[in-house]
């Protein structure tokens, strides 16, 4: 079938076993040869086809021997594990000897499509409906079970998908006869995909799993700022974003994120006039740990502040020297980083990571790249008839041809530069996720569509799509050369700085 096709990022191995009837040795020798990476399909079978046997002496064999961690390919590097772990070994643990006293998974809805959308009225019309149906049913099933005390939930609702998407939470809710009501203030807005925000509905009984969001983003009047990172066994290139809002889970591969704060709730103590009674108030923790800081400022002076390594951290993990070391070691465990021997180095990095977060945090700010031409675009004709700025799914002219990028029937964008196309987030450009992602969509199962034009309508910003890509492109490429900038960083030698 497809197995050597395209699309698939499946590992392919052919594996051949042989019996030696005279070997007295307890386990097996494993011989190993690699043709490489990211062929199509034609390549790999041009390979198969010129080595034609194993015995062939162009077919060169390498024995595998796993190291202490269990690596039989790519093994980790033995200077990650002298590094300080970025994530504590238990959360909100204050001595933790980490840079951070906590972190969490991005939110899994498991129902996307109907938490999700760039329209607050759809949002609202969708979980309004959702919300009745489920109450429908959940009345039904206690009269059932009245009369059938061995029913099962599963066995009796309905899971028509136009009407309702259940997951094992919302059945036991079924089951404990709870009745959910449609909450107006609990539609905030997320990070779905980078640079790609939505509004969401973040009530907990339609979060299948909301982890720790709701303690570092309890509502919209509360700052913080998040480091989101590819998690364990991502299969595709490490890679970081920062967000000021909920992050989806999948905004990195099964990302993690790391937060510059996170919040106490706790019931008033002295409630206000205006105050309901149980209203809550909150008090704000600091991510970035005591430990690090402390050490932080013995290395590089008492005027570094929490805020300063939190930026010191992420201009690191933009390091393409630390990234392509540690390549393997990132693939499997969540990062460890070094404090960088030479102060100016701190802070070039942490000046840096502040720089990064300020273009990726407002890159709805950024003026469009200059050399960008737009032709279509006439600003009197867009005046009377601001629909001719939407979109339905924008393109390239040809797969291999990226300079031109067609938003629609009428507007055409050329001059784009390669170097945008250099600045990769979760496997894709920042520009092809815009691309990708800023289309209307209809979700198959509960027929319902996502049109991102409803966000331009809502926001009364007729442009915001063309403006948001333009923005994007000159983000794309002040980050590469931002990163161009990074201090070197060279890992050879252990320092004792580094060392716990």
């Amino acid at each position: 079938g497809n197995v050597f096709g395209g699309g698939s990022r499946t590992p392919i191995s052919i594996t051949l076993l042989v019996k030696n009837p005279k070997a007295n040795n307890e386990k097996a020798t494993i011989h190993y040869h690699d043709i490489g990476d990211y062929l199509s399909r034609e390549e790999k079978l041009a390979i198969v086809k010129k080595l034609k046997s194993v015995g062939n002496n162009q077919m060169t064999w390498k024995t595998l021997q796993p190291n202490e961690h269990g690596d039989w390919l790519k093994h980790r590097n033995d200077v990650f594990d002298t590094f300080i772990p970025m994530a504590p070994e238990k959360k909100f643990d204050a001595k933790s000897q980490s840079f951070f006293s906590t972190y969490a998974i991005g939110v899994a809805s498991n129902r996307d499509a109907w938490v999700y959308n760039f329209s607050t009225l759809e949002i609202e019309k969708n979980m309004k409906r959702t919300i009745s149906f489920y109450n429908e049913q959940q009345a039904k099933f206690k009269v059932a079970k009245a009369k059938n005390v061995k029913l099962k939930v599963e066995d009796f609702i309905d899971a028509t998908p136009t009407q309702i998407s259940w997951t094992r939470s919302l059945r036991k809710d079924v089951e404990k006869g709870l009745i959910h009501k449609y909450r107006k203030d609990e539609i905030k807005t997320g990070m779905y995909r980078p640079f790609f925000k939505q509004r969401l509905y973040f009530d907990k009984p339609f979060i299948e799993s909301p982890g720790l969001s709701p303690r570092f983003f309890p509502n919209e009047r509360l700052e913080n700022l998040a480091i989101i990172i590819s998690g364990v066994s991502a299969s595709k290139s490490f890679s970081v974003l920062l967000s000021d809002c909920v992050p989806d889970l999948q905004v990195q591969f099964n990302g993690q994120y790391f937060p510059l704060y996170h919040y106490e709730e706790r019931e008033k103590a002295n409630p206000g006039l205006f105050d309901a009674v149980g209203d809550s108030e909150y008090i704000r923790r600091d991510g970035v740990s005591d430990f690090i800081w402390e050490r932080a400022k013995k290395q590089y002076g008492k005027n570094v502040s929490k805020e300063d390594i939190f930026y010191y951290v992420y201009g690191v993990l933009h390091s393409p020297d630390y990234r392509n070391t540690f390549e393997n070691d990132l693939k499997k465990m969540l990062p460890r980083l070094p404090l960088v021997e030479d102060v100016r180095d701190f802070w070039k990095f942490s000046k840096a990571g502040r720089k990064l977060a300020d273009l990726h945090l407002n890159y709805e700010e950024v003026p469009p790249y200059e050399g960008v031409e737009i032709s279509g675009d006439s600003e009197e004709a867009f005046q009377l008839n601001p629909d001719l700025y939407k979109v339905q799914k924008m393109r390239f002219p040809k797969r291999d041809q990226k300079d031109k990028i067609i938003y629609n029937s009428k507007i055409v964008l050329n001059n784009i530069p390669e170097k945008a196309y250099e600045y990769v987030v979760n496997g894709k450009s920042a520009i092809e996720w815009i691309m990708d992602r800023y289309q209307v969509k209809t979700d198959k199962k509960s027929g319902i569509t996502n049109d991102p034009n409803d966000w331009a309508k809502e926001h009364d910003k007729p442009r915001y799509i063309l403006d948001l890509l333009l923005s994007i492109i000159n983000v794309s490429v002040q980050t590469v050369d931002i990163v161009a900038d990074l201090p070197k960083m060279e890992f050879e030698e252990e320092t004792e700085e580094n060392v716990l």
